[in-house]
């Protein structure tokens, strides 16, 4: 298991609760991953309903 934080963010802004969340991804997705290809610096989450969707993650 591979956990990705974003600790930019966590210097920058005044976090007021974190959400540890599961995530579904294509076999691409994984291996960028792995290989240390995610960049989550422009990424941001939004709330629809009761499901967080993580956008602008590359």
């Amino acid at each position: 298991m591979s956990i990705i934080r974003n600790k930019k963010a966590f210097h920058d802004y005044s976090i007021e609760e974190t959400i540890e969340a599961g995530i579904v991804l294509e076999g691409w997705e994984v291996k960028a991953i792995r290989e240390g290809k995610g960049q989550l610096k422009d990424s941001y989450v939004k709330i629809k309903g009761d499901e967080v969707w993580l956008l602008g993650f590359t």
